[in-house]
């Protein structure tokens, strides 16, 4: 085979493979720009909505499924795991929006179930909570599996740029949630039309790894004919302990979660943030929200082809991490109009993934790298289930006081108070309320959340600031140096 076709085959894979991960990012974020109407039309709180967001890092998380799925990735090949594993974020998607149905919440199949345990939550928070579970059963690992076709397809060639554009074209499906979701729950069918997209979509990216998989059995030349790797190449699980060891691996796994945890969660929140404290409206929200979406599609792919010429990976995430601090401490602390936030935020988001994913490539040899990405994820994942909860909790409890305070305005100035508004009424069921009957509702006040975020992002310069000096120090990796010669 041609070099020009072998060019013209991986770039192809990569197209495919970036299909299904914007897929993935897309029902990740198809929820955030209409927290409100959520909030409203199921009767949650804040700390509901943080719990339905926060169990799609669950498995990943406290039963390690980024661990073991990135050792059954090395033991058992890219295309069984793969598709195993995409199959449960479709059926993950599904699960989420039936949960939030008509159907389902007049009594579908499986309502009475769900209302027999834990009766506390409602049906649709269970459900909802157990497709979000599944989802990010399934999401993480495919991740990882798609980071390993990545680099088996461009280590030493395009390396940092490939995966820059596929990060590209999957912020393009959180963009496209963030603004679509709010377009989608105007229409006839009801609000629950944006999640049942989500689920559509994530059913054509399942669609695409299956094409993958068959185009994969035909493109591979030996020695990749095969999923599976020799003999020698397998996993093998006292290998865990070789990357416990290593410094740089760890410093790079503290500053994944730290970044991730500061970006992912708070636009979870951003647009009712937006919403709440500069009074935009929530599709506006969402737009702007977006915003940071629209920087990494942009930014990202220019920072990947300078890594590769250039090198400085630990440079740029030192450089990233740094940004984004700033960037949530303008947000929580000033009135500086956030569209400079948000586009600096896109800037840090894209310099942070465009060095560090490829870093990891030469940080951990082959044979572990499915497993190295996947403990990865499950450190990740561990404050994208925290920090969403926490947001959540912060937010209820700052604005305790003011729920209470418009409970007794709207007391005096309505004769007629539904039951539903005791203490603990969630704060967007009262501003409902308040706006119906024509009275000045009260706001979100998500200082302290903000800050929150703030913090991590300090914490995540930290780290960068740490490894960029171990690998000064060592010499053993060279961060600093291109992709190409």
């Amino acid at each position: 085979m041609s070099e020009r076709n072998k060019r013209a085959i991986r770039w192809g894979v990569l197209f495919l493979v970036s299909i299904v991960i914007a897929s993935n990012y897309y029902v990740y974020d198809a929820m955030s720009s209409i927290k409100a109407v959520m909030q409203n039309e199921l009767g949650i709180s804040s700390t509901d909505y943080g719990l339905i967001v926060s169990f799609y890092s669950f498995p990943n998380t406290f039963l390690l499924m980024t661990v073991f799925g990135g050792i059954i990735l090395d033991r058992f090949g890219i295309r069984k795991t793969g598709l195993l594993f995409t199959l449960l974020c479709a059926l993950g998607a599904i699960f989420t929006a039936y949960g939030a149905s008509d159907i389902f919440r007049s009594g579908g199949p499986g309502y009475a179930f769900f209302g027999s345990f834990l009766t506390g939550y409602s049906p649709e928070l269970k459900l909802m909570i157990l497709g979000r579970l599944l989802f990010g059963l399934g999401a993480e690992t495919s991740i990882v599996v798609i980071n390993k076709i990545v680099v088996r397809w461009f280590r030493g060639k395009e390396l940092a740029f490939a995966f820059a554009l596929n990060l590209a074209v999957a912020r393009l499906g959180t963009a496209l949630a963030l603004i679509l979701s709010p377009i989608l729950i105007e229409t006839e069918t009801g609000w629950t039309t944006a999640l049942w997209v989500a689920a559509v979509t994530m059913g054509v990216g399942f669609l695409f790894f299956i094409i993958y998989t068959v185009a994969e059995t035909r493109l591979y030349e030996k020695p990749q004919a095969s999923s599976l790797l020799t003999a020698d190449e397998r996993f093998n699980i006292r290998d865990i302990w070789a990357l416990l060891k290593n410094k740089s691996f760890i410093l790079i796994s503290l500053l994944c979660v730290t970044f991730y945890s500061a970006v992912f969660p708070f636009q979870a929140f951003c647009p009712d943030f937006l919403h709440n404290k500069f009074g935009l409206s929530l599709a506006l929200s969402g737009r702007l929200t977006s915003m940071i979406i629209w920087g990494t599609i942009l930014f990202t792919p220019l920072f990947g082809l300078y890594v590769d010429r250039k090198g400085k990976r630990a440079t740029l995430m030192l450089f990233g991490s740094g940004m984004l601090m700033l960037v949530h401490l303008t947000l929580s602390l000033t009135s500086i109009t956030p569209y400079i936030a948000m586009f600096v935020l896109g800037i840090a988001f894209s310099l942070v993934p465009s060095a560090m994913w490829p870093a990891v490539a030469r940080i951990v040899e082959e044979k572990r790298l499915g497993t190295a990405y996947g403990v990865m994820t499950s450190i990740q994942n561990l404050g994208l289930f925290a920090f969403p909860i926490a947001a959540g909790m912060i937010t209820d409890y700052v604005n305790a006081d003011t729920i209470t305070r418009l409970l007794r305005s709207a007391a005096n100035a309505v004769p007629f108070m539904p039951d539903m508004f005791i203490l603990g009424t969630p704060l967007t069921f009262v501003i409902a309320f308040l706006q119906a009957h024509g009275l000045e509702p009260a706001t979100l006040d998500y200082t302290y959340t903000i800050l929150m975020f703030a913090g991590l992002g300090l914490i995540g310069f930290l780290f960068a600031f740490l490894l960029k000096r171990e690998d000064a120090k060592s010499g053993s990796y060279n961060l600093e140096l291109p992709e190409l010669d």
